[in-house]
């Protein structure tokens, strides 16, 4: 059996205390790293034999084990997937509308109508859209394409970790990534986060590959990557940019010359996979395509540089509800150092991080006097940079942040762990690497306890066991270099359970949990003090403003949170309701002057729906309603295109009050749907002109109100006399 350690694989050399061969690791390899190709006359293995068996050089167990993480992963993504209902109504209604116009695919348009767009480009939203068109609109057509991409993610890991360092490493690296609770909740949901989370994972694997021999195909399809992410969340996906092309322009094999030629050619492979859609959607007339949603000019670069670029860095994103202050306490937490571990964030996302920045150090201090070319740091250097550089953007960033937004950090924090054990594995006969294993165990199990600690109610004895099997893991391998290999092997695993229950748990309640809205969050409840994220289909999952989702227990499933969980200065478990917001959302009434509707949307009764329903064929729109989320959920719920008025913040100037008036002279709009509150119900305070505000006060000074339960409408085709 080869392990891959450094540029290229190495031979089994003379055995170490433990019956490694760690003098061999440590010379000059002379083996090709990839699996040898047959020789000449040499019967080329069937396919279904190479799928199975894997590598010739991989022990037995390699192969089959690795099959066996994709399909627990598999299994464990899809249990109870369709518990979430539609999960994200703003993105689902895009991908019911992309389903019905082709025009509305592409564009990424909220409606089949095409007034406006969501706030991203459409990337995301394709494969969901496409799923809908085969299998029909339902829960799993939409989101079994992200527990694809949930599973691709966790191969692609482990192909990375496999090439340079053993299968088990590969295996340790794939269950980090499955087990973390944010990836398990992201993957089961259709925020955009899995197909961003998923090129990045395959950019990292491509770079990796393109260190190993210089080729630039590998270069050009990371870049080819990277545009296509682009396309899923904009510029979140330049983020490991800087590390991924300082590391091929100091490390790649070949002359500095080619190094840069070939970072220019990824780089326009990157520009024509990701600006082919910006310079089509910013070329077409602006009067015959939808609104770009979220910007104020109409302007799909503004909305990238502005709302979702340097806004999401400064905090002031126009047309948001605001941001945070930097270095202190804003609508979207607290930013700093120890952002990602504080009690809004550390449960999603940071159960290894401590153990991961121990492995990253160890690594590159094992191969700190390996040459330039050194493939094996070369990984280090790319999936530890992209580590660093997006946990430090993460952590500072002062405008609109979710913790959901951590599942970035996932790949990169699974990757480093598994090449850090392997590496530190290979060479525990050295007293520096046993007691760096052993410091990484300790932090898992002493992080892992405190995380735990924060919902003492969930299991309140597991934190113990965490914490002792860590230490007791540790203790074996501090001396894992000088036991019988059985006995390092069981320390090895008491250190890998120990490390994993905690995230595993959090995980397990995350599949087990329905989650709504637009600001999910991963575990049990109480997990995550900013919004619980949970609740039933119709009901809201918390943060600002709550949602019009059913009164509920949090967490309780088939069942929504109480309207307004999660505000800043709520306590875990119990939500406050917004300025003006309702504390039921019956009918589909939302907080006129806070979020409510806008972030959750709304409750559609059957009566609603029959009202809505009525003569829809002969008009656009069916109805119109301030705000996304508000106008998705009456749009799902109908299988009619209703127009969002202002986006999904209720905030941008579209339409204007001149435009609506000729759409509704026009008998383009059937009803429009109030807040419930007059003023709009914008969030922010009527941004854009107050072109939301206006619209509502002309229409409830001109049209018939029509009264269903306590949901109330105006009907566009009867104006009011006197």
């Amino acid at each position: 059996m080869t392990t891959h350690l450094d540029d290229t694989a190495r031979t089994a050399g003379p055995a170490g205390p433990a019956g490694t061969a760690d003098t061999a690791a440590w010379s000059p390899p002379q083996e090709p790293d990839a699996a040898p190709a047959p020789g000449p006359g040499e019967p080329k293995r069937p396919l279904a034999a190479r799928i199975w068996r894997g590598r010739p050089e991989d022990p037995r167990w390699a192969r089959p084990a690795f099959l066996g993480l994709l399909l627990a992963t598999c299994v464990l993504y899809l249990y109870n997937l369709s518990a979430s209902g539609y999960a994200n109504s703003f993105y689902s209604a895009a991908v019911q509308a992309g389903s019905q116009s082709w025009k509305a695919f592409f564009f990424g348009s909220l409606d089949s109508a095409n007034a406006i767009t969501v706030d991203k480009p459409p990337a995301a939203l394709w494969p969901m859209a496409l799923s809908v068109k085969v299998f029909g609109l339902n829960s799993w057509a939409i989101l079994v394409p992200e527990v694809l991409m949930g599973v691709g993610s966790v191969a692609a890991v482990y192909a990375s970790v496999r090439r340079r360092f053993s299968p088990a490493s590969g295996l340790i690296a794939g269950a980090v990534l499955a087990l973390t609770p944010v990836a398990a909740l992201m993957f089961r949901f259709n925020n955009p986060d899995a197909m961003l989370a998923l090129l990045m994972t395959v950019a990292c694997y491509l770079v990796v590959r393109a260190l190993e021999d210089g080729r630039t195909k590998w270069l050009v399809w990371a870049g080819v990557a990277i545009g296509v992410a682009f396309l899923a969340k904009t510029l979140q996906a330049f983020l490991i940019l800087p590390p991924l092309a300082i590391v091929y322009a100091v490390c790649a094999p070949v002359p500095l010359r080619k190094r840069f030629s070939q970072l220019a050619l990824a780089t326009a492979a990157l520009v024509v996979s990701g600006g082919w859609w910006v310079a089509v959607v910013e070329l077409w007339p602006a009067s015959s395509r939808p609104y770009i949603g979220g910007s104020q000019n109409n302007s799909f670069l503004e909305l990238t540089f502005g709302y979702n670029g340097l806004g999401r860095l400064n905090g002031e994103e126009t047309g948001s509800v605001g941001g945070g202050g930097g270095g202190g306490t804003g609508q979207w937490g607290e930013t700093g150092w120890d952002r990602m571990f504080n009690s809004e964030i550390g449960a999603q996302i940071s159960w290894l991080l401590p153990a991961a920045l121990i492995l990253l150090a160890a690594g590159l201090v094992a191969t700190r006097r390996r040459k330039r070319t050194s493939v094996t740091r070369g990984a280090f250097l790319v999936w530890g940079g992209s580590l660093l550089i997006t946990t430090v953007v993460f952590s500072f960033m002062a405008g609109i942040f979710h913790q959901y937004y951590t599942i970035a950090l996932a790949p990169y924090m699974a990757a480093v762990i598994g090449m850090g054990t392997g590496i530190l594995w290979e060479k525990r006969s050295g007293i520096w690497a046993s007691l760096t294993l052993a410091a990484a165990s300790v932090a898992a199990a002493a992080w892992g306890y405190v995380l735990l600690n924060r919902t003492p109610d969930h299991l309140p004895w597991l934190k113990w066991l965490v914490l002792v099997g860590g230490l007791a893991g540790a203790l074996g391998l501090v001396f894992a270099g000088r036991l019988p290999r059985r006995l390092a092997l069981a320390a090895a695993a008491v250190s890998v359970v120990a490390a994993l229950a905690g995230p595993t748990v959090y995980t397990l309640s995350t599949v087990d949990s329905a989650h709504t809205g637009s600001i999910p969050t991963a575990g049990p409840a109480g997990a995550s003090m900013m919004g619980g994220g949970r609740g039933g289909p119709g009901g809201g999952d918390g943060g600002f403003g709550g949602g019009p989702g059913r009164q509920g227990q949090q967490g309780q499933q088939g069942q929504g949170r109480q309207n307004g969980g999660g505000l800043p200065g709520g306590t875990p478990g119990q939500g406050r309701t917004a300025p003006g917001g309702q504390a039921n959302g019956d009918g589909g009434r939302m907080g006129g002057g806070g979020a409510g509707g806008l972030i959750n949307g709304a409750t559609v009764t059957d009566e609603a729906k029959k009202l809505l329903g009525a003569d829809s064929e002969n008009y656009t729109w069916a109805g119109a309603a301030i705000g996304s989320q508000n106008a998705a959920s009456y749009q799902l719920a109908t299988g009619d295109p209703v127009m969002a008025i202002g986006g999904f913040n209720g905030t941008d100037p579209s339409p204007t009050l001149a435009q609506f008036k000729q759409y509704v002279a026009d008998g383009r709009i059937h009803y429009f749907i109030s807040s419930g509150s007059g003023g709009g119900g914008a969030m922010g305070g009527g941004s854009g002109d107050g072109t939301s505000a206006q619209i509502t006060e002309w229409i409830e000074a001109n049209f018939k109100q029509v009264t269903v339960g306590s949901a109330t409408f105006y009907d566009l085709t009867q104006e009011t006399t006197g």
